[in-house]
């Protein structure tokens, strides 16, 4: 084993896992939510009538529905989102964003995600491809295929331990 290959390799995987720890941290410490929970309440103010479903915010945010309902329930409890009934569909709840929610989401100055969004916005389909394929090998060659696709990292999370 080239031992150089290996750590240009641990490191650059660390220096990504820090910097998604550290906004995690920035985050929780600032807004006292989460990323997953700011992701929420930013999907539904991008929404027609700040509305959504649980089955939209789950495509959204790539969880499973529990995560997701535990999410949900955690912005409720905090005010930052409502479930209102649907009249004309007894079998939908649609979430919707609290004018207390989209206080905070002013507060919330710009976030990894949003950098990295703004970045992509930037670059040409070919550079964007050239991403996409190099995270898809690392993700082969560590054999983690099968791991949550959760967008984000949303609790510590050290590799050196």
């Amino acid at each position: 084993m080239n031992s150089q290959k290996y750590s240009e390799v641990m490191i650059s995987v660390r220096k990504i896992v820090r910097a998604i720890n550290l906004e995690s941290k920035r985050i929780e410490k600032n807004l006292g939510i989460s990323i997953p929970q700011l992701l929420t309440l930013k999907h539904l103010n991008e929404q027609p009538d700040y509305k959504s479903t649980m089955r939209r915010l789950r495509d959204f945010l790539s969880l499973n529905a529990s995560t997701v309902t535990g999410i949900v329930a955690r912005l409720e409890s905090k005010g930052y989102i409502a479930r209102l009934p649907d009249p004309n569909d007894k079998r939908s709840t649609p979430i919707v964003l609290t004018s207390k929610g989209n206080e905070l989401i002013k507060k919330s100055n710009e976030s990894l995600h949003e950098r990295i969004s703004k970045n992509l916005d930037r670059i040409s389909d070919e550079e964007y491809l050239t991403i996409v394929n190099s995270f898809e090998t690392i993700t082969n060659f560590l054999n983690i295929e099968d791991v949550d696709a959760a967008p984000i990292i949303t609790g510590p999370t050290d590799i050196s331990q």
